[in-house]
């Protein structure tokens, strides 16, 4: 059902934990199916020089969040910013349709981390 990629996200998740003292963070939730996901980042003026999560629900969720953060880290803000849903996906190889909510709450809180970033 799920990719080699996705299943190695998860049972293996990258950059899973906290920061103590993040430069910036956030968390989304989807109301609809409980899952949460939250990102803390550090900065060297505007790169990415380390990012964390912790997630809270299905394996998709988890998957996405390893995922992000491997995309996100070294990258600049702007960088950052022009990552899309479409490329978070093509590094899990594929979701089924049924996940798909999993790739859009990871780009919703990389949204809210970057929002968080520019105040």
């Amino acid at each position: 059902m799920y990719s080699p990629q996705v299943l190695d996200h998860f049972e293996h998740p990258r950059n899973a934990g906290t920061l103590t003292s993040p430069d910036m963070s956030a968390q989304v939730e989807n109301l609809d199916c409980g899952d949460v996901l939250k990102l803390m980042a550090n900065l060297d003026a505007d790169r990415i020089t380390e990012v964390t999560f912790l997630a809270k629900g299905c394996v998709p969720a988890i998957a996405c969040g390893s995922a992000l953060t491997n995309l996100i880290k070294g990258k600049t803000l702007s960088e950052a910013r022009a990552v899309r849903r479409e490329d978070l996906v093509r590094q899990l190889s594929e979701l089924p349709e049924a996940s798909s909510h999993a790739s859009h709450l990871a780009i919703d809180a990389l949204a809210a981390l970057l929002k968080n970033a520019s105040k």
